[in-house]
């Protein structure tokens, strides 16, 4: 583990860290000297990470959930608690997109599912992690968003919708912590080359994407203990 690094000594959970973002962000938090705890669904995508991770001399811990078992967020950390005593970095990126369709053509199911993972699961995780975020010199909670959760877009209701209630969720919680040593902000990372864009924009070419890696720059800035920046969301531009 790089002991010089932005984030040396620090601990960071990284939720959909299997791939896409999620992935990106853990490896370069762990390249700058964080130990990182990984959340996904599969632990396959999860071991692949970890394997790349320790490769290159970082350090992680993995942690196998579906982020609806709320029960699951509690009981990680708790398991953080006794482990760590701490967490100085959380990232909460897993989301999923649900159905492009008229509000009125919904699925109530659908409805539910993207709640849940997007705004529902969030909440509890930050419920859970915001006793060991006080316990840091300086606890940082970063939320991925979409430039959808602030501006109205047709067929994409769900999701922005999600990501609207989000980003609410985020600046609330960051006003109430103003006087803390924790800052909370969001990243929107715009149109970026990942499995989620692909099924949203299916006629777009990749190619004329920025990747994952080139987001993590913003990530790394609003992790640091030198960050002031609170209550903001930061647009990732090329």
């Amino acid at each position: 583990m790089p002991e010089d690094g932005k984030l040396a000594g620090k601990i960071a959970l990284i939720t959909g860290a299997s791939r896409g973002i999620g992935a990106a962000v853990a490896k370069r938090f762990a390249a700058e000297g964080a130990h990182v705890i990984l959340v996904a669904r599969t632990q396959a995508g999860l071991e692949e990470v970890d394997d790349e991770i320790r490769d290159a001399g970082g350090t992680a811990t993995l942690f196998v959930a579906d982020l609806t078992d709320y029960d699951k967020i509690d009981q990680m950390g708790a398991a953080l608690f006794e482990r760590f005593g701490r967490l100085d970095v959380l990232v909460g990126n897993a989301g999923i997109l649900g159905d492009l369709s008229p509000i009125g053509h919904i699925d109530p199911q659908a409805w539910d599912q993207v709640m849940a993972v997007n705004t529902t699961a969030n909440w509890r995780l930050l419920r859970s992690c915001d006793p060991l975020l006080r316990q840091s010199d300086a606890g940082r909670a970063i939320f991925v968003s979409s430039s959808v959760g602030a501006t109205p877009k047709a067929y994409w209701s769900i999701y922005a919708i999600s990501k609207a209630a989000l980003e609410m969720m985020v600046k609330i919680y960051a006003l109430e912590i103003e006087n803390t040593a924790i800052r909370a902000n969001l990243i929107n990372p715009g149109a970026t080359r990942t499995n989620m864009r692909a099924l949203a924009m299916p006629g777009e070419d990749p190619e004329t994407l920025k990747t994952p890696d080139d987001v993590t720059d913003y990530f790394i800035d609003l992790a640091l203990p030198g960050c002031t920046c609170n209550g903001e969301t930061i647009n990732a531009k090329r």
